[in-house]
């Protein structure tokens, strides 16, 4: 009897990806390159082509540049997080700061990359955030007594701070430092 071995095919938790970028070049190459591999890709260069395809082309993945015409990344994302918490946003951006970084990590993007950026690494962060994002969509929420209607979080000076769930992507100030600082969508 032989045995032989299957590849088993990858299964894939993204199809439709938006990138919204307003650089040509950049925002072509992505596209070429996620279409090689089987993607479907829309672009859109600012926030109101971001809104639009979105609300069009119903992506299971934004890629999000933060410098653009009009509305910035950090709000393109925050508005996407309110209304659609598990569609994955992965920033993609020229800024390599960790202020950037921690500021769209706490308004809900998935994952930050900087440019610019290895493409296979791009379809892998694609590929395991949307898979990540695809599972928590489906487990079960946790019924939440009043003790629980809070996010806990820590600002850059060391205080623990904590705020309700209503005030989610708000700006609140810190009493130690006086920092400003936004309430993170999750702990």
């Amino acid at each position: 009897m032989e045995i032989t071995n299957h590849a088993v095919p990858e299964i894939k938790f993204a199809h439709r990806i938006l990138v919204v970028d307003d650089y040509a070049p950049t925002a072509n190459a992505i596209k070429d390159y996620l279409e090689e591999r089987g993607y479907s890709v829309t672009l859109a260069k600012d926030g109101g082509q971001a809104h639009s395809e979105f609300a069009l082309a119903k992506p299971d993945v934004v890629v999000l540049d933060l410098i653009l015409p009009g509305e910035s990344g950090f709000e393109i994302c925050d508005r996407i997080k309110r209304i659609h918490e598990h569609i994955p946003v992965i920033v993609l951006s020229a800024i390599p700061m960790q202020k950037s970084k921690r500021l769209a990590l706490s308004i809900g993007a998935d994952a930050y990359m900087v440019k610019p950026c290895d493409p296979e690494k791009l379809m892998q962060t694609i590929n395991r955030i949307s898979q990540r994002n695809w599972l928590q969509s489906r487990e079960p929420k946790p019924k939440r007594d009043r003790t629980e209607n809070r996010i806990h979080f820590d600002c850059e000076c060391g205080k623990k701070l904590k705020a309700r769930l209503a005030h989610r992507g708000r700006t609140m100030i810190c009493s130690d430092c006086g920092n400003k600082l936004i309430v993170p969508f999750r702990d």
